[in-house]
């Protein structure tokens, strides 16, 4: 907590095309400017907008990556 008595929030990205990190948020507002509640000590928000659960990072970045992989190990 600081001073005021608000959490301190922690941004940590994790790495091309993987999610970023949030620790000590109450609510994420994402580009819409819809606020979406956060319930977790820790969320991950997607970076590649491919996700099924936008803002929320649902792993679809790991399939994204290895199709681009393959089509440029293809050519």
């Amino acid at each position: 907590m600081t001073a005021g008595g608000r959490r301190s929030v922690v941004v940590t990205p994790c790495g091309d095309g993987g999610p970023i990190l949030v620790r000590g948020a109450d609510v994420i507002e994402d580009a819409d400017g819809t606020a979406h509640v956060v319930t977790r000590p820790v969320v991950a928000l997607c970076t590649c907008e491919k996700s099924q659960r936008l803002p929320w990072c649902d792993g679809t970045h790991k399939a994204v990556e290895r199709g681009r992989r393959r089509r440029e190990g293809a050519a």
